[in-house]
């Protein structure tokens, strides 16, 4: 029998096509969601993977058996279905596996106004109903439905998704800036073209033909590799700024003029500024920033020092925009580089941030380098992975050799924190695979190397 609980992740459905899942498990899935979440439509998008449509098309028909009328906008990167299923006002769901490697698809779900859907908040339950349909064999079988079946139908989103983030950041005025965009043949190459049409932008394109085999690089810029075509671009034709997106193009990366990587939490640390002036600047005395636990220090401190208030959450989107609601705050950016808005239904999008980024650097003279200086105030290790078996063991060692220090303290809000005086660490495990995350960040290089190094012969050993 199919294990289910292998392909529904934390936020959203992930495996490997055929053999974790197919097209009778994705018109189970749409049939599903709609008995969970409800609602008398839906939007379905999807990306450029090969599998994509099929499944996509799939999971609607699934939906419409039981009554949903479903809107198809076709090709579109993740935010691009947020903004829809915000401006529909519909539930929505997003054919994609993000970064992972072409055998891979999966579906990320939301409720209407582009509301998260993880396993507290009907995911769970969406995998249950699905398990009820399936036999010993792992065969699925869908019961029939009283329900009228609903309409298909085709719509043209990306116009006013673009319109729509245009609106929210003016980049009129700006100084003309040489742009270099690797979409890595993901849907940056599909939304990219509309969004920066007609700005003061000379933008350079690399791999901007869709093509879900990824021919030229994995389309994930965390893993540096990802990342080196696009620096020697940036320095061989002496472009202002690099911009690299994820294969559904809901996470920015960016490039300095000299090739080299900003944080993404210099990045937060930047928008954060940006949000919290224009809050201000409408009469919100102390607007809230979100950002999650492995974002550097200097991004609390930049905020509090702007007169805005700090939260500090779980890693994963489902959290970010969970507590964006109860605290209605402005703006979250997490160190993967997802950036949440609450202009923009609180969902995360990478193509908001990057226009950020670029209004902040045409509004000035100075380079993108000088201008993200002021956020690079601790040493960070990056994330650094680690095979282990038992994670949990591994945890509980670090946790011995160093939580009993004078002035440490830990918490747990997700795996494991300790922190000292001028630095910190996080340990936690993987929500998909076998693996210990570390990220660790100090005021001075030579103590983060030291703490790095650490818990890394305690991991490792």
């Amino acid at each position: 029998m199919r294990d289910l609980k292998q392909l529904v992740k934390a936020y959203d459905v992930r495996g490997v096509v055929p053999d974790q899942w197919d097209e009778s498990l994705a018109y189970a899935f749409g049939a599903a969601f709609v008995e969970v979440v409800g609602g008398n439509a839906i939007v379905v998008g999807h990306d450029m993977r090969p599998s994509s449509p099929s499944l996509s098309r799939a999971f609607a028909e699934g939906a419409a058996s039981r009554g949903a009328d479903v809107v198809e906008i076709g090709l579109c990167s993740t935010d691009q279905l947020y903004f829809a299923s915000g401006s529909l006002d519909l539930p929505g769901a997003m054919f994609t596996a993000s970064h992972n490697p072409a055998q891979y698809n999966g579906i990320k779900l939301c409720r209407a106004g582009a509301a998260p859907v993880g396993q507290d908040t009907g995911l769970s339950d969406i995998r249950e109903l699905v398990e009820s349909w399936l036999d010993e064999n792992g065969t699925v079988h869908v019961p029939a439905s009283d329900a009228v079946t609903g309409s298909l139908s085709a719509k043209e989103t990306l116009d006013g998704y673009a319109a729509h983030l245009r609106k929210l950041v003016d980049l009129a005025e700006i100084r003309p800036l040489k742009v270099v965009v690797d979409a890595g043949n993901g849907m940056g190459g599909h939304t990219v073209p509309t969004v920066f049409a007609g700005l003061p932008l000379d933008v350079v394109p690399m791999y901007f033909e869709l093509d879900g085999t990824f021919p030229n690089h994995e389309a994930n810029p965390l893993d540096p590799a990802n990342l080196v075509d696009l620096q020697a671009k940036v320095r061989e034709v002496g472009a202002d700024i690099g911009l690299a997106f994820d294969g559904d193009a809901d996470r920015c990366f960016v490039i300095d003029e000299n090739g080299d990587p900003v944080s993404p939490s210099a990045i937060t640390a930047l928008v954060a500024e940006r949000e919290i002036a224009r809050a201000q600047a409408a009469g919100e005395a102390q607007p809230t920033i979100i950002h999650n636990l492995i974002t550097s220090w200097t991004v609390p401190e930049v905020v509090r020092d702007l007169g805005g208030v700090p939260v500090r959450t779980r890693v994963g989107h489902s959290f970010i925009k969970q507590e964006m609601a109860v605290t209605d705050a402005v703006f979250g950016g997490e160190h993967s580089a997802h950036y949440y808005f609450r202009d923009f239904w609180r969902a995360d999008t990478g193509m908001l941030a990057a226009l950020h980024v670029l209004a902040a650097l045409g509004e000035q003279q100075q380079p993108l380098s000088a201008l993200t200086e002021k956020y690079n105030r601790y040493a960070a290790s990056g994330e650094i992975n680690s095979t282990v078996a038992d994670q949990a063991a591994a945890t509980e060692l670090v946790r011995a050799a160093y939580a009993g220090q004078e002035g440490v303290t830990v918490d747990e809000l997700d795996g494991l924190t300790v922190a000292g005086p001028d630095w910190w660490f996080n340990l936690r495990a993987s929500n998909t695979e076998p693996l210990l995350r570390l990220n660790a960040e100090a005021k001075d290089p030579a103590k983060m190397a030291e703490l790095r190094d650490g818990v890394l012969a305690i991991v490792r050993a």
